[in-house]
């Protein structure tokens, strides 16, 4: 086990994880770089002869009044059964805790909710799972999340896979002279005020353009591509998708509340998923909702959207935890609770302080 090294190392580490099964673009040291407000540290597992079998990149922040809190989004990248890499993993973040003086390291894994094995592994290491989940807010990381798996198929036959209703939409938006344009890092501006007009509407809050600059900047232009819908030159919906390690994920979504009769948001998610396709991923990954839901609530809209692109829904385990001063954390995590709870009813039942569309990248 080692904590950090020598940027050949890092970067030796980033290869470890776009090319792994399990790699996601949050364990990446560049979206450490996005998070410019957390502290970045990276826990590499390995075998005796230097072969990596495990990485977990940390975000470090400290909260005022409660102190240092560990965050792993996505993380670990190694093989969830690894029980050694899991462990050196876990060392790892033991020691970092102790350097920081950390109060707990949480993580939202991208593992299926049914995984014992996964789970009998990490609770022997010492980690508290919890699956008493009501909703999204109480989470970074949706725990549901729709996926849509492109192994071995063509266009025409994802495109059968959609609902009837979609593909109509689709047609409609083509036929109506929606042009859907690459964009670059200055259009990101035109991006931000669809995503400004969204918030307004929908209610809920939005992150700074300067962090959409950073998306750009430490991920563009290899792994973001933004795409611009327009009708009659003027822009009516915007799309950020990420794409890592042969998976892509609709990131960030906005749109114009003149011009949604057009269906311009359904013509951008084709023509990432063709992207996608193009690249040779094996999903694309459309991320979560606000709600943990069955598609009943009549206010799961955001679920409804995304169901119809025939994708798998993937309930995923949710929160687990590495606590070092429990008391402490048990503490933070009211307080935060209570924070979004507010924020929630500050928006008139927005999206509690989360961004529209994607739902959830980390604060």
């Amino acid at each position: 086990m080692r904590v950090g090294g020598d940027d050949a190392e890092l970067e030796r580490a980033e290869r470890f994880c776009e090319s792994h099964p399990r790699g996601h673009f949050m364990q990446s040291t560049r979206w450490a770089a996005v998070k410019s407000n957390w502290g970045n540290e990276v826990v590499i597992a390995e075998e005796s002869d230097g072969r990596i079998t495990g990485v977990l990149s940390v975000l470090i922040r400290k909260i005022p009044a409660f102190g240092n809190l560990m965050y792993c989004p996505r993380g670990p990248v190694c093989d969830i059964h690894d029980a050694d890499a899991l462990r050196q993993l876990t060392e790892g973040a033991r020691f970092l805790a102790k350097r920081y003086r950390a109060m707990a390291l949480r993580m939202e894994p991208d593992v299926p909710e049914e995984d014992g094995e996964f789970r009998g592994i990490m609770e022997a290491l010492g980690y508290k799972i919890r699956d008493d989940v009501k909703s999204n807010r109480d989470l970074i990381q949706p725990k549901s999340v729709f996926r849509l798996d492109l192994r071995g198929k063509t266009e025409e036959e994802i495109f059968a896979g959609f609902h009837k209703k979609l593909r109509y939409n689709i047609r409609l938006a083509q036929r109506r002279g929606v042009e859907i344009r690459e964009g670059t890092r200055e259009d990101i501006p035109v991006f931000y005020k669809l995503m400004e007009e969204t918030a307004d509407r929908d209610r809920f809050i939005i992150r700074p353009i300067e962090y959409y600059r950073r998306v750009w900047d430490e991920l563009g232009p290899e792994h973001v591509r933004l795409k611009i819908a327009f009708v009659d030159d003027g822009a009516v919906a915007a799309a950020i998708a990420v794409s890592y390690a042969k998976r892509t994920w609709y990131a960030y979504g906005a749109s114009a509340t003149e011009g949604r009769s057009f269906k311009p948001c359904e013509l951008l998610q084709w023509e990432m998923i063709r992207d996608a396709l193009r690249r040779g991923d094996d999903v694309y990954d459309l991320r979560g909702f606000l709600e943990i839901t069955d598609g009943s609530d009549p206010r799961s809209g955001l679920y409804h959207f995304k169901k119809q692109f025939g994708g798998e829904l993937e309930r995923l385990v949710g929160e687990v935890t590495l606590p070092f001063k429990p008391l402490r954390y048990k503490l933070y995590r009211l307080a935060e609770k209570a924070l979004f709870t507010g924020r929630h009813i500050m928006t008139a039942g927005g999206h509690g302080g989360r961004e529209h569309g994607a739902k959830g990248d980390g604060d």
